[in-house]
C-alpha cells in the first residue's frame, strides 16, 4: 500500500502533469516556473508529508516544505500545496473502519489544536516562499510578528484567500466540492485528466481565484469564474461549443503573461487528490485510463500528442 508521502507525490504529478487552463502542464511552461520545476517540487513534498503524524507542530511541516522545495527548485511552487497537503497528512485514519469520515473529521480537530508558534513557523515558511501578488494586510500582516493562534490568522484572511478559508472552515470546499467534483469528473468523463479538469473549472467557476485577484484584481478573478462556468455549461468535453469554449478560456489566461494563472484553484485541487487518494476514493493502481483522444481538441500546446510539444 502507498505511504502517505508517496499519495503526497502522486497528488502533486496528476495535478501538474493535467492540462488545466491558464496552468503549467507539460506541454506550457511560464518563464519563471516550468513543468520540471512541479515534478522536482513533488519530490519535496512527499519527504516531508511522510513525516507529518509525527511532526511536533503543523506549522513546522510547512516551513520544512518550503525550505526542502528550495533544494530542487529556485521559486515558489508549492506554498499553498504545502499549507492545505499539512493538516491532510497529519490526520490519522490508520484505525478507522472508514477512512474518509476520519480525514473528514480529523482536519478540524487538528486545525483546532494549532497555536501562536504554529502562526510563527508559517509566517517564516511564506516570507521565504514570496508568493507572488502578496500585498499588506491591515491585522496580522505577514511582514509582521503574529499574535494569534493560526487559525484565527487565517481566518482573518478566509475572506480574501481561498487556501486560509480552508484553515477557518475544516477544509470545506475541498471536502464537500474538490472531492465530489472528481468522483463526478471521473464517473462522466471515464479518465483522470478529465476528473482533474472538470474539477478544476467546476471550483473556478464557483470561487474566483484568490491568486488572480492578489495579481490582477477582483473583478478579473470574476471573470475567470464566469469564463471557467461557461465551458461547463457549453457541455465541455464532449460538444464541439464546450471544446472551442475550453480553449477560449485558456487563451484569456494566458494572454498577460501568467498574471491570469489561477493558480490556488489548482491547490484546492491537489488537495483534493490527495484527500480523495488518502479516504481510498480514488485508489492506485489508477482503475481509470490516464486521458482520453477526444479529452482536448488538438491544438497546439494542449494536444497529448508528444510530437505537438512547444519548443523549449
Amino acid at each position: 500500500m502507498p505511504s502517505v508521502g508517496q499519495l503526497a507525490q502522486v497528488a502533486c504529478l496528476w495535478e501538474a502533469t493535467a492540462r488545466k487552463p491558464g496552468n503549467v502542464h507539460r506541454y506550457r511552461d511560464f518563464d519563471d516556473l516550468t513543468y520540471h520545476d512541479f515534478l522536482l517540487a513533488a519530490v519535496a513534498v512527499g519527504q516531508v508529508m511522510e513525516g507529518a503524524r509525527a511532526a511536533e507542530r503543523l506549522g513546522r511541516v510547512v516551513l520544512d516544505g518550503v525550505e526542502q522545495t528550495r533544494d530542487f527548485v529556485r521559486t515558489n511552487a508549492n506554498l499553498g500545496i504545502l499549507l492545505l497537503f499539512a493538516p491532510l497528512a497529519a490526520a490519522d485514519t490508520s484505525a478507522a473502519p472508514h477512512p474518509w469520515p476520519a480525514l473528514r473529521y480529523g482536519v478540524p480537530d487538528l486545525l483546532a489544536k494549532l497555536d501562536l508558534e504554529d502562526s510563527r513557523l508559517v509566517y517564516r515558511a511564506i516570507r521565504q516562499a514570496r508568493p507572488g501578488g502578496l500585498g499588506r494586510a491591515p491585522e496580522q500582516d505577514i511582514y509582521d510578528e503574529p499574535t494569534l493562534p493560526l487559525r484565527e490568522v487565517m481566518a482573518l484572511a478566509a475572506g480574501r484567500d481561498l487556501v486560509a478559508r480552508q484553515y477557518a472552515n475544516g477544509f470545506r470546499e475541498v471536502f464537500e466540492e474538490g472531492v465530489p467534483a472528481l468522483e463526478y469528473g471521473a464517473e462522466q468523463i471515464g479518465c483522470l485528466e478529465g476528473a482533474i479538469l472538470f474539477c478544476h473549472l467546476f471550483l473556478m467557476s464557483k470561487y474566483p481565484d484568490s491568486l488572480i485577484a492578489r495579481k490582477r484584481g477582483r473583478a478579473e478573478a470574476e471573470e475567470a469564474s464566469r469564463r471557467a462556468a461557461e465551458v461547463l455549461v457549453s457541455g465541455w468535453p464532449g460538444t464541439a461549443e464546450g471544446q472551442d469554449d475550453f480553449h477560449d478560456l485558456d487563451a484569456w489566461l494566458r494572454a498577460e503573461g501568467h498574471g491570469r494563472n489561477p493558480g490556488t484553484t489548482a491547490d484546492l485541487v491537489a488537495a483534493s487528490l490527495f484527500a480523495a487518494l488518502r479516504a481510498g476514493i480514488l485508489t492506485l493502481p489508477a482503475s481509470l485510463p490516464w486521458t482520453t483522444p477526444s479529452l482536448i481538441s488538438k491544438k497546439e500546446g494542449i494536444s497529448p500528442t508528444p510530437g505537438d510539444c512547444r519548443e523549449r
